[in-house]
């Protein structure tokens, strides 16, 4: 293992699944994720998801960029954060409320538990 990792999705193999149906608010989202990293709680890679919208709740801490695509995350409270390429961003433990993808997205993280 090299010290060094480009993050692309040529970087780990993809995994593809979708919200579980109950979180589910509209359409239907299918998710792509590329986990490039994965040491001692840390998650790093590249995420993307088709339109729709779900529920989300965060437990653990999370950076964003997004890369591609538009979004809109809703907090419990009814505050609405567009996000559009270029956009980055922190979701902390205990926020919770909506993700809808507008024009289908794609971000990189880094997630922290």
């Amino acid at each position: 293992m090299s010290d060094f990792l480009r993050l692309t999705p040529e970087a780990a193999e993809a995994e593809v699944e979708r919200p579980s149906p109950e979180k589910v608010l509209a359409g239907d989202p299918v998710f792509t994720t590329w986990n490039a990293e994965e040491l001692d709680g840390l998650y790093c890679g590249i995420w993307q998801s088709t339109p729709g919208k779900w529920r989300i709740s965060y437990d653990e801490w999370e950076y964003c960029r997004i890369l591609e695509g538009r979004s809109v995350i809703t907090s419990d409270d009814g505050t609405e954060y567009p996000l559009a390429a270029g956009d980055s961003f922190i979701l902390r433990p205990g926020f919770s409320g909506t993700w809808e993808v507008i024009e289908t997205t794609r971000k990189d993280y880094v997630i922290r538990v």
